[in-house]
Parts: C-alpha cells; sequence; structure tokens
C-alpha cells in the first residue's frame, strides 16, 4: 500500500530551492541517529554541526512540522529531509 507521499509531494512543501537541496542531501539513513513511524506521523533525530541531534516530527495527516532546530523556515530542512527519506523508503524509516 503506497503511503502516498512522493519525492515530488515532499519537494512541493520546501519554501525554497536552497532548502529543497540541503534536505535530499540529509534523506540519508546514516544522517539519523533514530528515526520511527506510525499510521499518523515519522519523527527522528538528525545529526548536525553540535553535539545534540535536531528532533524532528511530522504529522503526516496534516501535514505539520515541527523541529529542535534554530530554523524559522517551516519546513526546515530536517522535516523535508526526513519526509524524503519517508517517501523513498515509505516501509523501513
Amino acid at each position: 500500500m503506497s503511503s502516498g507521499w512522493t519525492i515530488e509531494r515532499v519537494a512541493s512543501f520546501a519554501t525554497d530551492e536552497k532548502s529543497q537541496k540541503a534536505a535530499q542531501s540529509l534523506a540519508k539513513p546514516h544522517q539519523w541517529k533514530i528515526c520511527g513511524r506510525s499510521d499518523r506521523a515519522v519523527w527522528g533525530e538528525c545529526l548536525g554541526r553540535g553535539k545534540t541531534p535536531y528532533r524532528t516530527q511530522v504529522d503526516l495527516n496534516e501535514p505539520a512540522f515541527r523541529c529542535s532546530c534554530p530554523s524559522r523556515k517551516v519546513p526546515c530542512k530536517h522535516a523535508l529531509g526526513l519526509l524524503f527519506l519517508f517517501a523513498e523508503h515509505p516501509s523501513g524509516t
């Protein structure tokens, strides 16, 4: 069964091309300390430059985005990256 989340759909949420490209570079399993998913949401901890990973959650129904990073963009590159990862591996996130 398809999740309905495609690469194109995720890309449509990007605020600009720079965010989209940055997010695509984060859409790799090694960038995420932990990942999880339910029928309603995906979440994970993205490794950043600091010692504390960014905690990222996406409600798939709304969609709604939350991240502990300091970015003012909604969604931030971490939320987009998590969604790109989910879109590429819907059963393995």
